[in-house]
Formats: C-alpha cells, structure tokens, sequence
C-alpha cells in the first residue's frame, strides 16, 4: 500500500481495510451445527450418527437411519473478553465484552427413499462473526463494528452400497451479509462554509456488503467392524464476490473553492465498492467405537486450509488496495465419549483443541482471538420412541491473544486479549 493519498483516497482505504480486517479473518468458523455433537465437542462428528445433523457432519451417515426424521435446535453463545495492557497513540477506552450474546440455530431433514438412497436437506450457518465495541475505544481506527454472517442450504444425496459402506454427496447454496465500520482520526484543519477554519473530529466509515455463492460437500463412511466407524467429510471453499457501499462520514477533502482555491473541507461521501474473498475448505476425520452397551468413544481430527486466504483486493472508485494476510491452515483435535445410562438416558462429554490460523503478527482488533479448548456435557432424552431430546453446555477458554497494529495513517494500538465463551444448546429430533 502507498503512504501518499489524498484525503479522499484516505477515506476509501480506510474502508477497505475494514473490509479486509473483518470479512476474512480467522478463528469465525462456527462449530455449532449440533448439539447432540456439542456434547462431545464435536468429536465423532463425522462417523457418529445420532440423528438428522449428520446431514452436516458427513452425509453419507444418512444412509444409517432407518426413518425419517427432523432435527432443529438452537445453541446460544455467551462470550466474554477482557483487554488488558493497551496502549496506543490515541486516546479511548478499552471495556472489552465487545461481542454480544448470540443465538445460533439450525435444522435438518432426512427421507429414506429406499434401502439403499436417502435424501436430507440442512439449514445452517457455517461462518459467522460480531464485535461491537464501545465509540470512544482507542483501537477504534483499526476497527469498531464488525457483522458478519452466513447461512447455507444444503440439499443432500447418500448412497447405501453395502451394511459396511455408504458415500453422500450434497450442494449448498450460501449467503454472506456483512456491515463493517471504523473510526478515521480527525486533527486536521478543514475550511467552513463561511470562509472560518476548525479542526475536523474523528469521522466514520461503514461498509455493507453481500453476496450468494454455491459450494458443495461430500463423505464417506465405513464400518470394518460391527462396532467401529469410520468418518471422512470434505466441506468446499466458496468464493464470494460482495458487493456493496462504502459511506464516509465526516471525511477531510479537497474542494476546488471558486475564490480560495483547492481547500480542505469535512464532507460526507458514498461509493460502491467490491470485494473478492474465499471462505476455506474444511476436511473432517473421525472414527467412533462402541466399547461395549454402555460406552462409546469417538475422536477426530479436522483441517481447516485457511492458507488459500493469502491476499486481499479491494476494489473501488478511487483506486485498488491490496493487503496480505498470510493465514496458516489450522487443526481442530477433539475426543469424546458416551454413557447410555438406559433406553431413555444418554450422558456425553468431550474436550478439543482448535489451532486459530491468525498469526500473531497479523492478529486484528476485529478478530483478536488465538489458539482455545472447548470442553462439553450433554445429555440426550428419548421419552417416547420417536422423540428425543439433547442437550448441551460448553466452555471455551482461548490463550492470551496479544495484538501489535500500526499504520502511519492510523497510528499504533497494542493490546492483551483474554477471550472465553459459555455456550448453551438444546435440540429436538423427531422420527417417523
């Protein structure tokens, strides 16, 4: 990126780096498409088959249920963040607890067409993001409102070949919203309409922005032996190319004044802007085995390839920004076991590992998050046969997450981030 700008090239840069701080950075890829797999965090997720959620978590374990059935749930997410440490050369608060409770929801559907095809269709969102901080928070020039959701529709196919082997492929239909703002500093001496000076105030950039994009998923499933499982699912990258607005509040720029000449005045100005983004490819390795009535154990290994997000291209009316990422791929480890107490009671419980892809050198304050443990309980109730019940709580605790940004347009903002969640599922599966 060049340093010499105009004040109107300023201001879209501006908003093109909220839009390549927020839509891309890591540590947002949402695990909670189940809560009968929250219970376990998540372990088994491809080779576990519980109920119609397997739509998401391997396709080809639809072929293992042998009704119809509907699965819908919602988990709700309680996150906490402490900021510790700042320091910066503006001035401002450092609150934290800048990302509000949120619900999460999902369903899922499954129809047996014969012995050997099933079909399922799932909703839900794979990727999604909010941070919200205080006006006067003093990294506010690097970012202080972030939104970002997508949700998926994904209609799905599984094929029965033997009592061992089944494979499901399935196409998802996906949308990306997002809203996007950050302070610009102020100090500058701007002319007013009656010919007097002042000094301009910090202004404010937002950028809004979507886009509808097809990707597609597929499993395999494998059952060497009667009690033990193996899982693979793929879930495609998908490239998005949103398009939106870009609006500038209180911007310095220069006016061709028929007396004065060019001079620096504070104005309010819009344009489109696009960006071109990829939402990574995730693999899913699981197998579960059933010990015996009572316990199963399940784990899994999933590998997320952030590294195809290497580079940014903001296009605008101005003029092209392009900024390096240089996001790693990253690893989810999670074990998991279940205890079914009696025909109507299943306990679960399970603790993962997720690698965050963000490096500490490029760690933003729209994601300041860094490598965490999940840990889970659960409980699944069937009071009648063609109705169960599950739920889950979890807890999510993330390594200190120190963040280093500076900008010669922006100045320097340094902080510690002690980020950690609650996280509260409930789900309904109905069979008939």
């Amino acid at each position: 990126m060049h340093n010499k700008f105009k004040p109107l090239t300023l201001a879209i840069a501006a908003a093109a780096t909220a839009v390549s701080s927020q839509a891309m950075a890591g540590a947002f890829q949402l695990n909670e498409q189940s809560v009968s797999g929250q219970g376990t965090s998540f372990a088994g997720r491809a080779s576990t088959v519980n109920d119609a959620s397997i739509v998401y978590g391997n396709p080809a374990g639809m072929s293992f249920l042998d009704e119809a059935q509907i699965t819908g749930g919602v988990t709700y997410l309680m996150p906490s963040t402490d900021i510790d440490s700042a320091s910066g050369t503006a001035t401002g608060t450092n609150d934290g607890d800048m990302v509000p409770d949120k619900a999460i929801p999902f369903a899922y559907y499954v129809q047996p067409i014969n012995d050997h095809l099933h079909f399922g269709l799932g909703v839900y969102a794979p990727f999604g993001l909010i941070t919200d901080y205080e006006s006067d928070f003093q990294g506010r020039y690097f970012g202080d409102y972030s939104h970002v959701e997508v949700a998926t529709i994904q209609p799905t196919i599984s094929v029965k070949f033997s009592d061992q082997v089944s494979a499901g492929f399935g196409v998802t239909y996906n949308r990306i919203e997002g809203k996007l703002g950050s302070r610009t500093p102020g100090g500058a001496t701007v002319v007013n309409p009656d010919g007097s000076t002042s000094v301009a105030g910090d202004g404010r950039v937002v950028v809004d922005g979507d886009d509808e994009a097809w990707g597609f998923t597929w499993g395999l499933m494998y059952k060497p032996w009667e009690h033990t499982t193996f899982g693979l699912a793929y879930h495609s990258e998908v490239d998005y190319d949103l398009e939106g607005d870009a609006s500038f509040e209180n911007q310095v720029v220069p006016y061709d004044h028929p007396v004065l000449g060019t001079i620096p005045v504070s104005a309010s100005l819009s344009t489109d802007a696009s960006l071109g983004v990829s939402l990574p490819a995730t693999w899913d390795l699981s197998v579960t085995h059933e010990l015996n009535d009572k316990w199963t154990l399940m784990g899994g290994v999933t590998r997320v390839e952030w590294s195809s997000f290497d580079e940014l291209v903001v296009k605008n009316d101005i003029r092209q920004i392009e900024e390096v990422q240089n996001y790693k791929d990253s690893m989810q480890y999670a074990l998991g076991a279940s205890y079914k107490a009696n025909d109507q009671w299943v306990l679960r419980g399970g603790v993962a590992y997720d690698e965050s892809p963000i490096r500490d050198e490029d760690r933003t304050v729209r994601v300041p998050s860094g490598d965490r443990m999940i840990y889970s309980l659960g409980a699944g109730w069937t009071p009648v046969q063609n109705l169960t019940v599950d739920v889950a709580y979890t807890y999510l605790d993330e390594d200190n997450a120190k963040l280093s940004q500076e900008d010669p347009l922006r100045g320097s903002y340094k902080a510690d981030y002690d980020n950690s969640a609650h996280g509260f599922g409930a789900q309904v599966t109905y069979r008939f």
